[in-house]
């Protein structure tokens, strides 16, 4: 299995969690926001911010935006859907200003792109990887040429099924592209609990041969953290200051004190998930000492007596005759006295 290499970090099967915080279109079209979410992200520990790079003309067709002039969630929507989508596309030169933010504050700058102008800004740009986002699983057009690029890719799976998976994996990979993550996705905002289906993980890893993350729409910290726990090497969650603000995805997003619990708690759980070869370590054997037992009388015997098994006890610690040694014993004769509840040794032993 091929691991994706994203600014020097590896990112596969037996490395830590690799955060994403999906900014997508949480700055609202306000750079100093932008840049505020950025600074967060990073305190909190994020490997990666993450953009949608589209623009007014390059996502929703004419039809679809006489469609949707007005909506009465005034929490999610200002405007018309046209009006928003103008107001949140990202400009090249606000692309370059991001990029190179993200560079000086030393976190990788990631994007979903949906055009091939897109694609080629984004490349002119250096990306670390190219993000495909749900609904392009079946865009082969585009998978093609974001593929040509020959970088890696990170390819999220939402409405997808098993074959359409496997046709965009083998379009991306004739097409010339680098290692490919996917990230199971419901798309769905939020998802309820037995909808999410993690365990699809660990089928598309026996599947596919190639590193799985989660791309969360969860409400919360549980799930991404058991994400983790069954063998995601990567996290995507929507990212915001407050889940209050205006906006499409602030109310499903992650704050601060969620993303730090998702990048802190991910590496533990990581850490935790350690080997499926059983060690027993340094620490714990020393704990034996004092957590094990050792042979005891159980009453008073004398010098010449032999030991029968209702004249040992079992007790702490675990400094002297174990336990699993109690045949050895059972029949043998006392080498002096020995009190009740006195600790046995071998040289007791005759």
């Amino acid at each position: 299995m091929d691991k994706l290499i994203l600014q020097g970090r590896s990112v596969g099967p037996g490395e830590p969690p690799y955060v994403i915080a999906e900014i997508g279109s949480n700055h609202n079209g306000d750079m100093r926001l932008c840049r505020r979410l950025i600074d967060a992200a990073k305190s909190c520990g994020a490997d990666a911010v993450k953009f949608q790079s589209w623009t007014r003309t390059s996502i929703v067709s004419r039809a679809e935006y006489a469609r949707n002039t007005r909506y009465s969630d005034k929490e999610k929507h200002f405007g018309s859907l046209e009006e928003m989508v103008a107001k949140y596309q990202f400009t090249p030169e606000q692309h370059r200003e991001v990029f190179s933010y993200c560079q000086e504050r030393g976190i990788t700058f990631l994007s979903s792109c949906f055009s091939p102008a897109e694609v080629d800004l984004l490349d002119s740009l250096g990306v670390a990887a190219f993000k495909i986002a749900s609904m392009d699983v079946n865009h082969l057009r585009l998978l093609e040429y974001v593929g040509s690029k020959r970088r890696p890719v990170i390819m999220s799976t939402g409405m997808a099924t098993l074959a359409e998976i496997e046709r965009a994996l083998g379009t991306l990979r004739k097409a010339g592209a680098e290692a490919v993550a996917l990230l199971h996705c419901v798309s769905v905002y939020p998802p309820a609990p037995e909808s999410v289906n993690l365990r699809n993980i660990t089928s598309f890893l026996r599947v596919f041969d190639v590193p799985v993350g989660f791309s969360d729409h969860t409400l919360g910290t549980v799930i991404p953290l058991a994400a983790v726990a069954i063998g995601a090497c990567m996290i995507e969650k929507h990212f915001t200051l407050d889940k209050h603000m205006e906006g499409w995805d602030h109310a499903t997003s992650a704050d601060p004190g969620e993303l730090e619990v998702i990048v802190r708690d991910g590496r533990n759980v990581f850490a935790a998930l350690g080997s499926e070869v059983r060690r027993v370590s340094d620490a714990e054997m020393e704990k034996r000492i004092k957590f094990r037992r050792r042979i005891v009388t159980r009453r008073a015997v004398k010098r010449g007596e032999k030991l029968g098994l209702d004249d040992i006890d079992f007790k702490r610690p675990g400094t002297g005759i174990n336990p699993d040694e109690f045949m050895y014993v059972v029949g043998r004769t006392l080498a002096r006295d020995l009190e009740s509840d006195e600790e046995l040794e071998w040289t007791d032993l005759a």
